[in-house]
């Protein structure tokens, strides 16, 4: 009977419980992994939500960059930590749903893997040309009628998958040329070492404002709100959507109540008005879905791009 009462009355709680109480969650700091280099994208983003989901967890959620194969040694690492909710990573949906296809079964990440706590946002990805090259719209590629370079933030990711489907599209001749990120991708067009790149918004935005770069497309659904004079790949009659999103996981198996616990913090997270802000001055559309239907679109995604890819014979540089 006493244990019974004991249960109901951490169930009341909603096991927003002191870390000192032994068999409560959270029993010390949540640590949250980011697969890529700090300063980036997915780290600002997780920083972000740390710092605001701290607050309403009660424990610090310091974050630990684990770089490398565009996040699979992090993403591999979580799914080797105890199930009990301590250890959280931001999972990126290109490293499940587009790497898969460029890498063997023994390297590829599975987002059912993991427990999904929630979606966070999307970032889009813009194509970009040196204001002095004359590039400056699909069409322009097209018109050159010569094999054009195209810069790539990394094997396997949907910078290099927008391209890779564009020019199958439209019917231009290019070349891969991978760099280690958006930052360096960027630097390239504009030292004119490659003639265009699929880079994330947020990375491109202020060469764009500039004028150093011009953007030629989008390739999400419809327009960014950010970049609302940009027509879309799919406007301009091209099948090719490509978005980055990315998620808060937690190693499989990990308990209910935890799994609530976080998701609980998040929310609160994204309900303050510093991360809305965050959201805005870094050009950031929220997708803050729970975690089964962030499951369910990155298996569709996976697939669908499959079937692309095996369509037009796209090698994204790997055994598949």
């Amino acid at each position: 009977m006493v244990a019974a009462a004991l249960s109901l009355s951490l169930a009341a709680c909603g096991g927003n419980l002191s870390s000192g109480k032994q068999g409560s969650f959270p029993s010390g700091p949540v640590t949250m992994a980011v697969g890529q280099d700090p300063g980036g994208s997915t780290d600002l983003i997780g920083r972000a939500l740390a710092d605001e989901a701290a607050k309403d967890l009660g424990v610090a959620i310091p974050v630990v960059n684990t770089p490398g194969a565009n996040g699979a040694l992090a993403a591999k690492e979580l799914a080797g930590k105890q199930p009990d909710g301590q250890n959280i990573m931001v999972l990126n949906a290109s490293l499940t749903s587009i790497t898969p296809l460029a890498v063997s079964e023994e390297e590829a990440v599975d987002v059912n893997d993991f427990e999904v706590i929630t979606g966070i946002s999307r970032d889009d990805y813009v194509l970009v040309a040196n204001a002095d090259s004359g590039l400056n719209s699909v069409q322009s590629l097209v018109d050159a009628h010569r094999d054009l370079k195209f810069g790539t933030t990394g094997v396997g990711t949907g910078s290099q998958l927008s391209q890779e489907l564009l020019f199958k599209h439209a019917g231009i001749a290019g070349t891969a040329v991978p760099f280690d990120g958006g930052s360096p991708a960027m630097t390239a067009v504009l030292g004119k070492q490659v003639d265009v790149a699929s880079v994330q918004l947020g990375e491109a935005i202020s060469q764009i404002k500039s004028g150093e770069l011009v953007p030629l497309v989008t390739f999400s659904e419809q327009r960014n709100q950010y970049l609302p004079d940009t027509p879309t790949a799919v406007e301009l009659g091209f099948d090719v959507k490509v978005s980055q999103y990315r998620a808060i996981v937690a190693p499989k198996e990990t308990p209910p109540e935890a799994v609530d616990r976080l998701r609980a913090a998040f929310r609160s997270a994204f309900a303050t008005e510093s991360y809305k802000s965050f959201n805005q001055e870094n050009l950031l559309t929220p997708h803050e879905i729970d975690g089964p239907q962030v499951a369910k679109e990155w298996t569709d995604s996976l697939e669908n791009y499959r079937a692309m890819v095996q369509k037009y014979g796209i090698d994204l540089g790997g055994e598949k």
